[in-house]
């Protein structure tokens, strides 16, 4: 690498994809180029296609801003591709990120880890249209997708088993509800840097997390010191476990009629949104960290070997 290249590496910020969560992933990348800019780092922007490969070899970058949400971006994919071409890239590596990826898989590392998870199985389309799985309350969701794409609450009571949409995949995770409030928690590297509640009226569906007004974020959320020591512990635990690298976001419920046992770890986040309205930016700048200082410390903390 020359002078030159150093003072003003060449990153190139990988958005869009081809997975479900490509609009979401457009909006991080082009606010992430945006603010990678402005800290004076020259930046190419790339739609995630077929020719991925040919394009990063012809762009040669010093380092890949990884802005994709969703399958293919944040399953382990392309980091292989990445480690394969021997670019340096933020976030996960390959296996942490499949891991997290993998919601049943993630909860069995978690659990070896005595994180508390909600009870739950995988199970066919069929089984879950064909009766109750589980005792309701629970919710079917895919296990490896991510943003509420496609989930169904079941509520306690129901005399039918749920009926699934056509476009569902064949197999689903089924897990029991866990009710009360909804907490999310960063982390940077080895720091968990604030605890969120996210207040929404009903279900945090897609629309809720992405379009502004949908749900109000209470960044430091207002909780029992117990909880909110619980939560930033537990999320570098689970950063840890999996073995994340750069910024991860665990997501959790909180059942305060059961005290610290109705802290519940719902999923860990290799790739959390980075969008104005997202949750990881807010609370980088509660601590006093702007988008701008967020983006270049992941720029500076890429490498391979994750």
């Amino acid at each position: 690498m020359g002078s030159a290249s150093r003072q003003s590496p060449k990153v190139v910020v990988l958005k869009g994809g081809p997975s479900a969560e490509r609009e979401v992933s457009l909006s991080s990348g082009r606010e992430c180029a945006a603010a990678l800019r402005g800290e004076g780092y020259e930046v190419v922007e790339l739609d995630a296609g077929p020719d991925l490969c040919a394009r990063l070899s012809e762009i040669a970058p010093d380092v890949v801003f990884n802005a994709l949400h969703g399958q293919f971006g944040e399953d382990g994919r392309v980091q292989g591709l990445l480690e394969w071409l021997r670019i340096p890239y933020t976030h996960s590596g390959v296996l942490s990120s499949a891991l997290a990826m993998d919601k049943e898989r993630s909860k069995e590392v978690f659990s070896q880890a005595g994180l508390p998870i909600a009870e739950s199985r995988l199970a066919s389309k069929d089984e879950i249209e064909g009766r109750h799985v589980m005792e309701p309350p629970y919710v079917v969701k895919p296990y490896n997708e991510g943003s509420s794409v496609g989930v169904y609450i079941v509520a306690e009571g129901a005399n039918t088993p749920p009926k699934l949409a056509i476009d569902m995949p064949d197999t689903l995770m089924v897990e029991k509800y866990v009710p009360g409030r909804e907490l999310t928690v960063t982390v940077m590297g080895d720091r968990a840097l604030a605890v969120t509640e996210i207040v929404t009226d009903g279900w945090y569906d897609y629309d809720a997390k992405y379009k502004p007004g949908g749900s109000r974020h209470e960044v430091p959320a207002k909780l029992p010191d117990q909880i909110t020591a619980a939560c930033l512990d537990y999320a570098v635990r689970a950063h840890d476990a999996l073995g994340c690298r750069g910024v991860s976001r665990s997501d959790f419920r909180w059942d305060e009629d059961k005290g610290l046992d109705g802290l519940i770890l719902l999923e860990q986040n290799t790739q959390p949104g980075m969008t104005p309205t997202s949750l990881t930016p807010e609370q980088a700048a509660t601590v006093g960290i702007t988008f701008g200082a967020l983006v270049r410390w992941m720029v500076e903390d890429a490498s391979c070997n994750r």
